[in-house]
């Protein structure tokens, strides 16, 4: 076989006899070197490749493999076949198809775009006669090749992973705020969102999400985007998983993995990384077992144990018992945290707890009422643990004023439970300040999703102050309006002459004179 052929015509005579003699659709699979790995036998309409090595696979590579196999019907290049080239990373795939004597007649060649523009980022050759194709197949590949390579480098001198964000939403659903949280998010725990892929179905798709046809432009722009990961919006199920992961090489998370990671790096407290730790054992569980259902039938008692027991089996049984050692261990963690409450109560020091959603400002906030110095940064999930300090009024008089967690949209309840120490501090808290990012599009929902968390946890009845954080990113006029129309008080957490009017505020309120209403205004 010559350098640049794709197959030899001694090759393409022989699969066509096969081919024509079976009536089945006969495949070669061929290296680079020419050498055939393996030969395909499938039926009339198509074949089915095994599952093949990995060892090309890496980001910028093809997997150095070419796939040649007939058609029986005189038909082209099937949506199956572009498929298989795009999700295999295949060198090459080519149809012949066969005279009534069983010689080859037309050719259809496809190769993956090494420009990967389009929605479906291959190349797909005109047909022509098999002796009349003019195809330099190693130049190809090596112009394919060294495009993704250029793609590869970007991203290595950037320093971070590439990941898709990939979203399921219904007909006619806001998805923007949605994608860009999400995007956030990300970058909070170290990729590096590079394109957005929103679908809007009815429902996404029950075993893949997007629907295969979908995913493939999907993995062949991750291909050539020199991207590692695909972070889906919605959460996967344990099959969903396993049917994504089996199509490519990509490494594949959900929304749920992404904030349990960002929680993973910045849980600072011994009960904070305990909670983390929970949660992430939680999460993991169903998606360990869920694969292998079977595994569920399998007793824990004489007969099972030992050297026979299967590796997941023996990986379910350990998360299952530091399950247990976490929930021991937060017991003590919650004991001392109620015995400090106690003390609080007892000493009869206002609390004043600051909630809103991730990302509103409360930390800068914290820092700008006490003069603290509390990390303070612009991500989501900044503050995970607890932290309190004093904030001094006039008169000697003096508030304990808390920071906690950030609130997000959807969020799931094992994160939630994750934090449940956190959030029971809220239970004791006299005022609750509500901060709102008051410049974001959809501070809207925001102040929604707080509300709504509040209620779950049952302080929907506890007063509550609401703030507009980040006016000085309005127009002040605007900025009026908008805290006039939700009887907010405006200020900018960064400017603490801002802040005297939230001050004042405060004062009657935390500290009422002889039986003075307590009531806070609230929001609507």
């Amino acid at each position: 076989m010559g350098r640049g052929e794709w197959i030899s015509d001694e090759a393409a005579r022989q699969i066509t006899e096969i081919s024509s003699r079976l009536r089945r659709q006969v495949g070669l699979l061929i290296g680079r070197d020419g050498k055939v790995s393996h030969v395909l036998l499938g039926d009339q309409t198509q074949l089915t490749i095994p599952r093949l090595a990995r060892e090309r696979t890496g980001p910028g590579r093809l997997r150095g493999l070419r796939l040649v196999h007939t058609h029986l019907a005189g038909e082209p290049l099937s949506r199956d076949d572009i498929t298989d080239l795009a999700l295999l990373r295949l060198d090459l795939i080519a149809a012949i198809t066969c005279t009534a004597g069983g010689f080859p007649d037309q050719a259809f060649l496809a190769h993956i775009d090494p420009e990967g523009e389009g929605a479906a980022p291959v190349v797909v050759l005109e047909g022509a006669h098999f002796h009349e194709v003019d195809f330099d197949f190693v130049e190809v590949v090596e112009e394919v090749e060294a495009s993704l390579a250029r793609g590869r480098r970007a991203k290595a001198v950037a320093g971070r992973e590439g990941a898709l964000l990939l979203g399921s939403f219904p007909p006619k659903a806001e998805s923007a705020g949605a994608m860009e949280e999400l995007a956030a998010l990300c970058t909070a725990c170290g990729l590096d969102p590079m394109e957005q892929v929103v679908q809007h179905r009815r429902r996404p798709d029950a075993k893949t999400v997007f629907g295969s046809g979908k995913l493939v432009e999907v993995i062949t722009t991750a291909l050539h985007r020199g991207a590692t990961t695909l972070v889906f919006f919605q959460d996967l199920t344990p099959a969903q998983a396993k049917a994504i992961t089996a199509l490519s090489d990509l490494k594949v998370l959900d929304r749920t993995q992404v904030i349990l990671d960002i929680f993973a790096r910045q849980a600072g407290t011994r009960e904070a990384k305990l909670r983390v730790e929970l949660a992430q054992l939680t999460y993991l569980k169903p998606r360990l077992v869920g694969l292998f259902p079977q595994l569920s039938r399998l007793g824990g008692g004489i007969g099972t144990r030992g050297p026979g027991e299967t590796k997941l089996e023996v990986d379910r049984r350990r998360i299952d018992s530091r399950i247990a050692h976490l929930k021991r261990q937060l017991t003590t963690v919650a004991a001392g945290q109620a015995l400090r409450r106690r003390k609080r109560q007892r000493a009869g020091v206002p609390i004043l707890s600051i909630v809103g959603y991730t990302n509103a400002g409360k930390t800068t906030l914290l820092n700008g009422l006490t003069a603290s110095a509390l990390e303070a940064a612009d991500r989501p999930f900044a503050t995970l643990d607890t932290a309190s300090r004093r904030l001094r009024f006039p008169r000697d008089r003096e508030v304990l004023i808390t920071d906690t967690v950030g609130f997000i949209r959807d969020l799931p309840e094992s994160l939630l439970g994750a934090f449940k120490a956190t959030l029971d501090e809220l239970a004791d808290a006299d005022v609750l300040l509500h901060v709102v990012d008051c410049a974001a599009a959809d501070f809207r929902d925001q102040i929604a999703t707080v509300d709504g968390l509040l209620a779950e946890l049952g302080l929907a009845g506890t007063p509550r102050v609401l703030v507009f954080n980040k006016v000085d990113a309005l127009d002040p006029e605007q900025a009026t309006r908008r805290c006039r129309e939700w009887g907010a008080i405006g200020c900018s957490a960064i400017d603490r002459a801002t802040l005297r009017p939230l001050m004042a505020a405060l004062e009657p309120r935390l500290f009422p004179e002889g039986k003075g209403d307590r009531t806070l205004f609230r929001h609507s």
